[in-house]
């Protein structure tokens, strides 16, 4: 009960930031972090690759391998064409990334490497995929419960 009324504090928090049906980049940077463990030195990832990112603003990103396994990469400077690269690929293709070694490099459709030079990874963090998923359909939860609440207008 103790982990839920943080977890429910950070939710209505957030809830109440909004001003739409999305979250803002700043929302969602704090939601994974949330739900990040502590930093590793390094990750491997499986044979067939990631399975997919997704970028949270243009210095964070979370990387996942399944549905609910994934990390939360933090590059030491913004990365700006990250989010609108349909591909990314690491500078260490040994299928380990270390961090603060390793950098995430932007491609394009075809596989070519984008305009920007590599971006280094500050840091990686385990991610909890299923503890997202519940705080972000709280969230919906709560959106619904707050609009039905509100008077005609």
């Amino acid at each position: 009960m103790r982990k839920a009324l943080p977890s429910m504090f950070l939710v209505a928090t957030l809830a109440a930031c909004s001003h739409g049906p999305t979250m803002s980049a700043e929302d969602r940077v704090a939601l994974y972090r949330q739900h990040a463990g502590e930093p590793v030195a390094s990750i491997t990832l499986p044979a067939s690759g990631m399975r997919q990112w997704t970028p949270l603003d243009d210095q964070v990103l979370a990387v996942w391998a399944t549905p609910t396994t994934g990390h939360l990469i933090e590059l030491r400077n913004p990365c700006p064409r990250m989010s609108g690269s349909p591909r990314l690929a690491f500078t260490i293709s040994r299928g380990t990334v270390p961090a603060g070694m390793d950098s995430v490099v932007p491609r394009g459709a075809t596989g070519s490497v984008a305009a920007v030079n590599a971006c280094r990874i500050e840091t990686i963090r385990p991610l909890d995929g299923s503890a997202i998923r519940e705080a972000k359909r709280e969230m919906r939860d709560y959106e619904a419960i707050d609009r039905s609440e509100a008077p005609p207008e």
